[in-house]
């Protein structure tokens, strides 16, 4: 008799442990399962795992994305939700068996959006890693880097201007003009890619033009540039570099309309009124000189120059007494 009560001793004690065991009880969580839009998702199945014990539930969203789950015991859970075509999302949650659990939303994103995703940030390394290489004059390695990107990106047609400014820099002359003719072949000045295309040949334009510098071929520089003028008139930089192949050319005049173009455009660039001044002065309007001057060291105190355009202010100054 003693050994039979003992054995349903035993038995009462395990029926007891279980549940603890599994987890289960009377808490319920609900939710919603959507997908990247916030739109609803119907038929994704959702689990809910209990990090306390062995108690694994499911149940499934409703055609609005709903779903319910009860049967839950206190403690933390992992409630996961998944569908083909999606990649599953999960969250951990706190359960109570004695209030109402806060509703939760699980996101789930399609499968092939992740890749685009995935694919966007491989591209977007491959650029930084080339503009790294780019930067430390690297530039075969900036070439390959950009080639790349361009070959599992081939509609990205920008990334040729990466490449053609690498071959710039490195003084593959010929290459680079190529590369630079070949983005200005594909942009379109009219429909709704015009904006875009607009910068891509002003940047295909400017690099035409630091390319015909480079040759001496100041006409075509000048040409190029003022091409940029015409589809950018805001480029500060086109209107300088059209000024200085003017001044270098002895176009004084004309050289200074540019430069004060230039000021206009950018009134806090400090390089341009360095170079306006230097150019009044040597068509000896020592007024405006001065003012050119002064201005560009009031904006840029600390630059390297500004010592020699002091003295050259100071200069000046004793000039007119």
């Amino acid at each position: 008799m003693r050994y039979v009560l003992s054995t349903v001793l035993v038995l009462a004690c395990l029926a007891s442990a279980l549940p603890a065991q599994e987890n289960l009880g009377r808490g319920r969580i609900s939710g919603n399962v959507v997908d990247e839009t916030g739109v609803g998702v119907p038929g994704a199945l959702v689990v809910a795992q209990s990090l306390q014990g062995s108690a694994r539930l499911e149940g499934k969203t409703d055609k609005k994305g709903h779903f319910a789950v009860g049967g839950l015991g206190s403690g933390t859970w992992r409630v996961t939700a998944s569908k083909d075509g999606y990649v599953s999302a999960y969250m951990e949650m706190p359960v109570s068996q004695l209030k109402t659990n806060p509703q939760i939303t699980l996101t789930l994103k399609s499968v092939s959006s992740v890749a685009a995703q995935s694919a966007e940030e491989r591209g977007g390394s491959l650029i930084e890693e080339g503009q790294a290489l780019l930067d430390e004059g690297r530039y075969d390695e900036a070439v390959a880097a950009f080639e790349r990107f361009a070959a599992a990106n081939p509609e990205v047609y920008g990334i040729r201007l990466a490449i053609a400014t690498a071959l710039l820099k490195k003084g593959d002359l010929d290459r680079a003009e190529a590369e630079f003719r070949g983005v200005l072949d594909k942009t379109s000045l009219t429909g709704e890619a015009a904006a875009k295309d607009k910068v891509l040949a002003s940047r295909a334009l400017s690099g035409l033009g630091e390319l015909a510098l480079k040759r001496g071929d100041f006409a075509a520089a000048q040409d190029a540039f003022r091409r940029v003028l015409d589809l950018s008139p805001e480029d500060a930089a086109a209107a300088y570099n059209v000024g200085e192949i003017l001044f270098s050319n002895q176009k004084t005049d004309e050289a200074i309309s540019y430069f004060e173009l230039a000021v206009k455009i950018r009134p806090d660039w400090p390089k341009a009124y360095n170079r306006l001044g230097l150019v009044y002065l040597n068509k000896g309007d020592f007024d405006k000189a001065l003012e050119s001057l002064r201005k560009f060291v009031e904006l840029d105190p600390q630059n390297p120059e500004a010592g020699n355009v002091r003295t050259t202010i100071a200069a000046i100054e004793k000039m007119k007494k």
